[in-house]
């Protein structure tokens, strides 16, 4: 299969509410724990160092970020890099408003396509991380479970690795995507399914 071209992202605004986003025909949210990697892998699939701000410190992502994908019709479709759950190195009264935010956004955009939820392949999910998954279940969400990290996990473990991940999502294998922002394991396949998630 051919490879696939990187997704045209643009940075177009960071809102504190949906209600501040741009119009859009259908949104892929990008959801995960602090330090899981979202800005890496949004910097990837764009295959640009800096689109999305990476840090070394949890908690910078503290807003709506949108990226519009200059693809397709207008207006145009658009990635929301949503706030990181967990630990995060922000003040208390800052992260207690995240939780709201997100699920104002995440029940009450209509053109939410796909919610990535983002799972640390090298330790596996956290009690916050299958929170979320619960509530997405529960919400009846689109979502969609991609491993990052697939690189720092050995590849004699990764076997073993991909199964209790898994298990532990209530999933089967096939069901995880593992990736790899680093070393561009399946940001191809990536890349395709959110095109299709914005695009079809």
């Amino acid at each position: 299969m051919a490879s696939a071209p990187p997704l045209a992202l643009r940075f177009v605004t960071s809102a504190p509410s949906a209600a501040h986003l741009p119009d859009s025909p259908a949104e892929v949210a990008v959801a995960g724990r602090s330090n899981v990697g979202k800005s890496s892998l949004i910097n990837a699939l764009a295959n640009r160092k800096r689109l999305a701000e990476v840090s070394k410190t949890p908690g910078r992502t503290r807003l709506l970020n949108a990226f519009a994908l200059d693809e397709g019709p207008e207006p145009r479709a658009t990635l929301i890099d949503l706030p990181g759950y967990g630990y995060a190195n922000v003040p208390a009264r800052v992260k207690a408003g995240w939780g709201p935010m997100i699920e104002d956004y995440l029940t009450g955009r209509g053109q939410l396509t796909m919610v990535m939820v983002l799972l640390d392949g090298e330790i596996g999910p956290t009690k916050l991380d299958l929170g979320m998954l619960d509530w997405v279940r529960h919400e009846q969400l689109p979502h969609s479970v991609v491993a990052t990290k697939h690189d720092k996990v050995r590849s004699s473990k990764r076997d073993r690795r991909r199964r209790d991940l898994a298990v532990q999502c209530d999933l089967e294998p096939r069901d995880v995507l593992w990736v790899s922002a680093a070393k561009g394991v399946n940001i191809d396949t990536l890349r395709r399914r959110v095109r299709s998630w914005l695009l079809d």
